[in-house]
């Protein structure tokens, strides 16, 4: 079969995919009851996409499904009990640091307004909003941060475009002892900023903590085929990266900081972030190395002996794009990032070149692992569990990550010749 036409079948069976209901259920809350994800419409019958929690607290997923006829509740409550042993986390109790919440932007003054509602909502005895609007083209953001939010959320516009160049903008704003930075595509669990922020209280070696991101909908053979094979998520066990005792079973550390989090949900903290210079205004959407900013940012604050502490009950819910095409670009982007990040963390740091070249061949083979066509692992796979996968992933998606890899250390050297960006 030739290239063309395994492409047009590949595009048949992704349009095939059906869409899948989002729902959460505490087994230990007051009434027990599952409820929709955040914007999604009531549960009926077909297949759910399912959130179990104990006490309040995210502890695992499981795609289930509603036979037609049956109790919605009655289905998921049963279902949630294959997860419902897992233990959560003992943590103390100490109070969380003072918080600047970043959020960049440009022109989506309507899903923005959706992140702000939720980040309002926190439970976090006190924290700061600051929106930094990234070169804009209309006056939309800042009309819609002072004409609905007032003095509630801080506007900033930074007319250098690029996200990273964004987030060091918000940096040099923030006020907080602790900066999370979060996308203007997101929905924030109310305990998030508390669940992100807290263990900086408890360890004062810690640098960097990130935590979980799921689905909102999966309402688009897009979105359902991106959660299939892993989405955002990194899994519900809490997990303390220390490069002073760096993971036995992670022979890349830290270059494979993909493991760790992604930057819609992560927090620094702020005194350490500015040490290490920032973000890398060269990486990251808006630049041509098309991404790597957050990742950059990882590997520069473990690289400094700071712990990074990744915590699934610091939860957001992010609204995934929507079409084939978002795919495409997705998945050249990540590619790009990848190797961008790789590249300025040596440019920037290149006492690390001799760490980075003995992990080279593994990296090689990890690199050809991540890109490789992923077939699916059985039936009944949830979304998210990293273990099953519902859907094959597509030759072309593939590719083109390939070819982004290739492209990411050229990108990356653009961007730093564009003004406002070089170092």
């Amino acid at each position: 079969m030739s290239r063309r036409a395994r492409t047009q079948e590949e595009i048949r069976r992704f349009l095939a995919i059906g869409a899948v209901q989002v729902a959460e259920i505490d087994l230990d809350g007051d009434e027990a009851a599952p409820r929709p994800g955040p914007g999604s419409p009531p549960i009926t019958h077909g297949e759910v996409f399912l959130l179990v929690r104990r006490a309040g607290r995210p502890v695992g997923t499981l795609l289930t499904r509603v036979p037609e006829g049956a109790d919605p509740q009655a289905a998921l409550t049963e279902a949630a009990s294959a997860v419902a042993g897992k233990a959560v986390e003992v943590t103390g109790g100490g109070k969380p640091p003072y918080a600047s919440v970043v959020v960049a932007t440009r022109e989506r003054a309507g899903q923005l307004a959706r992140a702000l509602d939720s980040l309002l909502a926190q439970e976090h005895p006190r924290f700061e909003v600051v929106v930094v609007d990234n070169a804009p083209v209309t006056d939309e953001t800042r009309e819609l941060v002072e004409r609905k939010y007032g003095e509630r959320v801080r506007y900033v516009c930074e007319p250098v475009p690029g996200l990273a160049v964004a987030h060091n903008r918000g940096l040099a704003e923030a006020r907080g002892e602790v900066i999370a930075f979060t996308d203007d595509d997101v929905v924030a669990d109310p305990r998030w900023l508390t669940e992100l922020t807290a263990p900086f209280a408890a360890d004062p070696r810690l640098g960097c903590a990130t935590g979980l991101i799921l689905p909102a909908r999966l309402r688009t053979p897009a979105q359902v085929l991106l959660e299939s094979h892993g989405g955002f998520a990194k899994g519900f066990t809490p997990t303390t990266y220390d490069p002073q005792d760096p993971p036995r079973d992670e022979p890349l550390f830290p270059f494979t900081a993909g493991r760790f989090g992604s930057g819609a949900n992560m927090a620094f903290r702020t005194e350490v972030l500015r040490a290490v210079g920032g973000f890398d205004p060269a990486t990251g959407a808006g630049t041509p190395a098309r991404g790597g900013d957050d990742l950059y940012g990882f590997v520069r604050v473990l690289a400094q002996g700071h712990r990074l502490r990744y915590t699934p009950y610091a939860l957001v819910w992010h609204h995934h794009r929507e079409t084939w095409a978002d795919l495409e670009t997705q998945a050249y982007g990540y590619g790009a990032g990848l190797t961008a990040y790789l590249t300025a963390v040596l440019v920037n740091r290149p006492a690390l070149l001799p760490a980075f070249l003995a992990r080279l061949p593994r990296g090689l083979a990890h690199a050809r692992a991540l890109t490789e066509v992923r077939d699916t692992d059985g039936d009944g796979g949830a979304p998210g569990a990293h273990d099953t996968r519902t859907h094959p992933w597509p030759r072309r998606l593939s590719r083109l990550q390939r070819r982004g890899m290739l492209y990411g250390p050229l990108g990356y050297l653009r961007a730093r010749r564009a003004p406002g960006r070089g170092r």
